[in-house]
């Protein structure tokens, strides 16, 4: 297991195949206000690949082409920030992506415990601390701390998905779950559009 730092983008011709899990950092839990600081992905097999993305930065291709790639499933927990922050950095809206947070509402009803920590514990038996979640993510140098907690949210989203995969197709749900998934990139969109809060699907 090993976590790989880059800076500005990832590497050329690195090859992380069909299925990643995206997670970002920011400076601030405001995608239009704050900043974009790190983005972590993995390809499942234990490593992660973190990118600093710095404010006066070009836009970084590879990156970008991951992003864009209709043939890379996407999986992030809570999708809608995420794919905002990048789509407000990048102007790039990620596609064919999946949201553990909102299969988890579709599949575990008999909880409001939807927090990538409960989900760790419950489906895969993993603990992991949650204590650098307000950090200061715009540093540079970054700390070993940091950087292992970064690695902690996207090291363990595929097998995440699987059980909730099976929970999706036990309760017929894999429908409806992959129309909200399809959703979610025009639904972040929306966010940094100026419609964060207001439904514009109801009456008012």
């Amino acid at each position: 297991m090993t976590n790989y730092v880059y800076s500005n983008d990832l590497p050329n011709n690195l090859n992380l195949g069909l299925m990643v899990a995206i997670d970002t950092e920011t400076m601030g839990l405001n995608p239009n206000r704050d900043r974009l600081c790190l983005v972590q992905i993995s390809s499942g097999d234990g490593d992660a690949h973190l990118v600093q993305i710095f404010p006066d930065q070009k836009l970084p291709p590879n990156l970008c082409a991951l992003l864009k790639n209709p043939d890379i499933l996407k999986i992030f927990h809570f999708g809608r920030f995420d794919i905002a922050a990048l789509y407000n950095r990048f102007n790039v809206l990620c596609n064919n992506v999946y949201c553990t947070k909102i299969a988890s509402k579709l599949v575990r009803t008999f909880t409001d415990r939807h927090g990538l920590k409960n989900l760790l514990h419950e489906l895969i038996s993993i603990d992991v601390s949650k204590q650098l979640q307000s950090s200061d993510w715009g540093n540079s140098n970054l700390t070993e701390a940091q950087i292992d907690y970064a690695a902690s949210d996207v090291l363990y989203l595929h097998k995440v998905k699987e059980e909730l995969d099976t929970r999706l197709v036990r309760e017929n749900r894999q429908d409806i779950a992959q129309a909200c998934f399809d959703f979610l990139p025009k639904r972040a969109q929306l966010d940094i559009l100026g419609w964060p809060d207001h439904d514009i699907f109801s009456h008012s």
